[in-house]
C-alpha cells in the first residue's frame, strides 16, 4: 500500500493551478447538482408518498448535509484531484479506489440514462408524434448519435454546447416559483396522515437523485485554492441553495395541482403546473425550458463520463481500443461512442425511476465509503492540503450518523437492484485481478507504479 501521507509527485498534482475559490466551487456544485431530474421528480415523489413529498425533500437534505460534512473533512485533508475516488484510494489503497471509480462511472452512466428518458418524455409532450415506444427509442437514438458525433470531434465543440444551455435550466424554474406562488392553494399542501418510515425511505431513494452530483464537482480538488477553507464553505452554500430551490419548486407545483394532480402529470409535472397558472404559454415555456435543461445535462455528462472508459482502456483493464485518442480531433472517440451506445440502450429499455434508484444506490455506496474514509483520514492524521484541516464536531459522531442514515435508506433496495450493482462490481473486480500484467505494462510505460 502506498504511503498515504506522502505528497503527490511534482510531475502531477503540483503542476495544477489552484485558482478555484469559494464562490466558483459553490457555483460548480450548484450547476452540477441541479440537473434535469427536478423537472420529473416532483411527480415521482407525489406518486410514491402523496402530499407528504415535501417532507422527503427535507429528509434528503439532512442526509446530504451529513454526507457533505464528511466530504468537507475529507476534501480538506486530501488535495489529490479525483474527489471521492481519491479519498477512498488514499485510505484503502488502489483496489478500493478502483471500485470507487467504478461506482462513480455507474452513477454517471445511470444518471445520464435516467435524465435522457425524461428528456424523451419532454420531447414527446412538445411533439406528440414522437410519443410511444418507437418515437421514444428514435428520439434517444438520435440524441446520443448527435452528442457522440459532436463530442468525438473535439472538446471545444462539446464545451461550447454545454455553455449555451447551462443557464437555461434556472429561468423556467424561477419563473414558475415567482409567479406560481400566488396561485398556490393551501389545502393542496395539507398532509392528512404521517407517512411510514418505509415509504419515506423508498421515496428518498428516488428523490435523492436530485441532490447527487456533489462528488463530480469535487473531482478537481487539486485545483482548489486553500481547500481546508474553500471546500466546506462552498459545499454549505451550494447545498442550502439547492434545497431551497427544490422545496420551492415542489411546493408551488403541489400547491397548484394537488398531490394527485401532480402524480398524474408524470412526463411533465412542472409544465402542467405552469399551464394551470399561465395557460398554454406557460406550459410551452416550461416544456421548452425543461427540454433545453435536460439536453444541457445530457450534453455535459456525455462529454465527461466517457473519460472513465478511456482511462480503463488506457490502463489495460478494458480493451485497449477504448484508450485510443483520435489523431486529428484529440478525443477518446471510441470511448465516447461506446459510452453513448451503452447509455442509449439503458434509456430505451428502462424507466426514469428504475434508473434513478440504481444510480442512487451506486451513489450511496460511494458516499458510505467516503464517510468511512473520512474517519480513517482523521484517525491517521493525514493532511495533504494547504491550511488547517476541517475537524467535524463530535469526533466520529457525524460519520457514524452518516453511515447509519445511508444504511436506513439502503433497506428499501430490492434484491434485483442489489444484484445489478453487485454483479457490476463483481465483473469489475474480476477484470482488475485478471488484467494485472497488462495494467503493469500500461502504467509502467507512463513511468508510474502499477495499480
Amino acid at each position: 500500500m502506498p504511503d498515504a501521507t506522502a505528497a503527490p509527485p511534482p510531475s502531477a498534482e503540483a503542476r495544477l493551478v489552484r485558482a478555484v475559490g469559494v464562490w466558483g466551487l459553490a457555483a460548480s456544485i450548484f450547476n452540477v447538482t441541479v440537473g434535469g431530474g427536478i423537472f420529473r421528480l416532483p411527480a415521482a415523489a407525489a406518486g410514491m408518498i402523496g402530499p407528504a413529498a415535501p417532507l422527503v425533500y427535507l429528509v434528503c437534505a439532512v442526509v446530504m448535509a451529513l454526507i457533505v460534512l464528511c466530504f468537507a473533512e475529507a476534501g480538506s485533508r486530501v488535495s489529490l484531484t479525483g474527489g471521492p475516488y481519491a479519498y477512498v484510494e488514499v485510505v484503502f489503497g488502489p483496489f478500493a479506489g478502483f471500485l470507487a471509480g467504478v461506482l462513480v462511472w455507474m452513477l454517471g452512466t445511470l444518471a445520464l440514462a435516467s435524465v435522457a428518458t425524461a428528456f424523451a418524455g419532454s420531447v414527446a409532450a412538445l411533439v406528440p408524434a414522437l410519443g410511444g415506444a418507437a418515437g421514444r427509442a428514435g428520439t434517444l437514438a438520435a440524441l446520443f448519435a448527435l452528442l457522440a458525433w459532436v463530442n468525438a470531434r473535439g472538446v471545444r465543440q462539446g464545451t461550447r454546447l454545454i455553455e449555451v444551455v447551462s443557464v437555461a435550466k434556472l429561468v423556467p424554474l424561477l419563473v414558475l416559483v415567482g409567479v406560481g406562488a400566488f396561485a398556490v392553494q393551501r389545502a393542496n399542501l395539507a398532509i392528512p396522515e404521517a407517512p411510514s418510515a418505509g415509504g419515506v425511505a423508498r421515496t428518498a431513494m428516488v428523490l435523492i437523485f436530485a441532490f447527487t452530483g456533489v462528488e463530480s464537482a469535487l473531482v478537481p480538488s487539486g485545483e482548489v485554492r486553500d481547500p481546508a477553507r474553500t471546500v466546506p464553505r462552498a459545499l454549505a452554500i451550494a447545498m442550502v441553495g439547492v434545497t431551497v430551490l427544490y422545496l420551492a419548486v415542489h411546493l408551488v407545483a403541489q400547491g397548484v395541482l394537488g398531490g394527485a394532480g401532480l402524480a398524474a402529470a408524470a412526463d411533465a409535472p412542472l409544465a402542467e403546473a405552469a399551464a394551470r397558472v399561465h395557460g398554454p404559454g406557460g406550459r410551452l415555456l416550461l416544456l421548452v425550458g425543461a427540454t433545453v435543461s435536460m439536453f444541457g445535462y445530457v450534453s455535459g455528462m456525455t462529454l465527461a463520463i466517457p473519460r472513465a472508459l478511456y482511462a480503463f482502456g488506457r490502463d489495460g483493464i478494458l480493451p485497449r481500443a477504448l484508450g485510443r485518442i483520435h489523431p486529428e480531433h484529440r478525443t477518446p472517440d471510441v470511448a465516447i461512442w461506446v459510452q453513448s451506445t451503452i447509455v442509449a440502450g439503458l434509456a430505451i429499455t428502462s424507466s426514469f425511476e428504475q434508473l434513478a434508484v440504481i444510480a442512487n444506490l451506486s451513489a450511496l455506496l460511494l458516499y458510505l465509503g467516503c464517510a468511512v474514509a473520512g474517519m480513517e483520514l482523521r484517525r491517521r492524521g493525514i493532511e495533504q492540503t494547504e491550511g488547517r484541516a476541517v475537524s467535524l464536531p463530535g469526533g466520529a459522531l457525524i460519520p457514524v450518523l452518516t453511515c447509519l442514515v445511508i444504511g436506513w435508506l439502503l433497506t428499501s433496495i430490492t434484491a434485483r437492484e442489489w444484484a445489478l450493482v453487485a454483479g457490476t462490481l463483481g465483473v469489475a473486480t474480476a477484470l482488475f485481478l485478471l488484467t494485472r500484467p497488462r495494467r503493469a505494462a500500461a502504467v509502467g510505460a507512463r513511468g508510474a507504479a502499477p495499480r
